[in-house]
């Protein structure tokens, strides 16, 4: 049996190596891709390696075109991979420190592995021209589950599987990471530097003055070249102004772009043809209103950098639950954040324990797709069970959840037991509770007891969604109006026995 040398894998050298494993005569057998042995022993009879060395720089390996078995290669921006690897690194030391581990663990052949991974899962995208960078919450959702199944299948392989990998790192290696981080932090300052530069007359880039020009500041600009270096290169009429444009041409108001840009940059580097309004158009024949747009992108700018992929696997679930086009339509228009939701680690759990209890849970999809969004075990679980204990029913958590399943996302100790126990001095059923759950949703302190107190004073009856919706003038109106009918009323017998 023979191990790999990890020294030759393709994300720890400067140029890729495909292995083929031949017999004595020296026909090869099999092409192995370097993932199939990364971390496992090969077994290897009469045989030997021999490798096939392509120039690395810039290339992402796929299987597709060349029909031989070997790799093909497309092009990738160098500014996308530092991007990318930037997150990798910050993925994997959340990872490692979850794990109870030291970073110090973590090696750059580590990280670059798992960016040899991450592009090796997410091939189709890299083949797509005019590709978006891939965002942070899709490489976690692409690695994440292979460390994992890493763990769960090999125990500690921090430790067992890839010592050569995993090192503390030596004072040389320290010294390394350092200039590599200067670098990155040179790489940084020269594009928000690009981004300040004046020519010979004095004026900034042309891409510069366009966006002072519909509104943004320097300041802002400057930050979106911290949150996406490669804008700092990006041509004004081939990048910059086409998205632009197009935005405004959703309705969006100009007065929004910049707001729209400082949260998600990465929208300068999506293909509008190859990307963005093919995904648009996907979506629309599920049920998005296209003239909502422009309200779905400013409230989540993120929603159109999602991979049509994302898209597609997260609309296939909804079908999946039973919902109909138009259902689904007004869920992503009312609630876009929904698309980052991962389907197998957030919408399926999530979806499978309100089954468990007995709920529609097409139905809380349709009424309050944002407690999809939420910890299962920090506070789906708790607050039900809190409420069951309290002797509330099945049904009654559910028309509850149904009604405002914002309820879900209060603290438990801070917010929902506080309430409740006020909630018993109060002369109110639990009925009252169930038919108006927003009463979790207003200030203790601030509302519900200032106003309990003056009900209690006046004497007059009023239910509970009168008491805590209505505004101050108004409850201060209505509650003087009660007040005088109530006199009348008492009044009454007496005047008529007087007479």
């Amino acid at each position: 049996m023979a191990l790999l040398d990890l020294s030759r894998h393709p994300a720890t050298a400067s140029t890729t190596t495909d292995w083929v494993c031949s017999c004595n005569s020296g026909r090869p057998i099999k092409s192995i891709r370097p993932s199939t042995f990364l971390f496992q022993p090969l077994r290897i009879h009469h045989g030997a390696f021999k490798k096939l060395s392509v120039n690395r720089e810039n290339l992402v390996s796929s299987d597709s075109g060349s029909g031989n078995g070997y790799a093909s290669y497309v092009h990738v921006p160098p500014s996308f991979l530092a991007a990318e690897k930037v997150e990798v690194e910050t993925m994997l030391s959340l990872f490692l420190a979850k794990q109870g581990l030291s970073i110090a663990l973590m090696s750059d052949r580590f990280t670059n592995h798992l960016l040899w991974k991450l592009h090796s899962l997410q091939k189709s995208r890299y083949l797509e021209q005019g590709r978006e960078q891939l965002t942070a919450f899709e490489i976690q959702e692409t690695l994440i589950p292979y460390l994992e199944s890493l763990l769960l299948e090999n125990g500690d392989f921090i430790y067992n599987l890839c010592p050569k990998l995993l090192i503390s790192p030596s004072s040389t290696e320290l010294l390394s990471m350092k200039i590599k981080k200067k670098n990155k932090n040179n790489k940084l300052l020269k594009a928000v530097a690009r981004v300040c530069e004046k020519d010979s007359e004095g004026d900034l880039l042309p891409q510069v003055l366009y966006l002072i020009e519909i509104g943004m500041e320097l300041n802002q600009i400057k930050d979106i070249t911290r949150k996406f270096p490669p804008f700092a290169f990006y041509n004004l009429d081939r990048k910059i102004k086409p998205t632009i444009e197009f935005l405004l041409s959703l309705g969006i108001s100009q007065a929004d772009i910049p707001t729209i840009l400082s949260k998600r940059p990465q929208l300068f580097g999506i293909s509008l043809s190859n990307n963005l309004i093919p995904t648009m158009a996907y979506l629309e024949g599920f049920g998005v209103d296209k003239t909502q747009w422009a309200k779905i992108i400013y409230k989540f700018p993120a929603f159109l950098t999602f991979s049509r992929q994302k898209v597609r696997a997260t609309v296939d679930y909804f079908s999946e639950l039973g919902l109909s086009e138009d259902s689904i339509g007004k869920i992503l228009t009312r609630f876009p954040h929904i698309i980052s939701y991962n389907v197998d680690d957030k919408l399926r759990p999530t979806s499978e324990y309100f089954h468990s209890l007995g709920f529609d849970v097409a139905n809380v999809m349709r009424k309050c797709p944002q407690v999809f969004g939420l910890s299962l075990e920090g506070n789906l679980k708790p607050i039900t069970g809190f409420f069951v204990e309290k002797g509330f029913t099945d049904f009654e958590i559910q028309a509850m959840v149904s009604k405002y399943g914002t309820m879900y996302s209060f603290s438990l100790v801070e917010n929902i037991i506080p309430k409740w126990g006020f909630f018993l001095t109060m002369d109110y059923d639990v009925k009252d509770l169930v038919k108006f759950p927003h009463y979790f949703g207003y200030s203790l302190e601030g509302r519900i007891k200032p106003r309990w107190s003056c009900l209690k004073e006046s004497g007059v009856p009023m239910i509970l969604s009168q008491l805590l919706s209505i505004s101050d003038a108004n409850f201060l109106t209505t509650l003087h109006k009660k007040a005088q009918r109530n006199v009348i009323c008492t009044d009454q017998p007496s005047k008529s026995s007087s007479q």
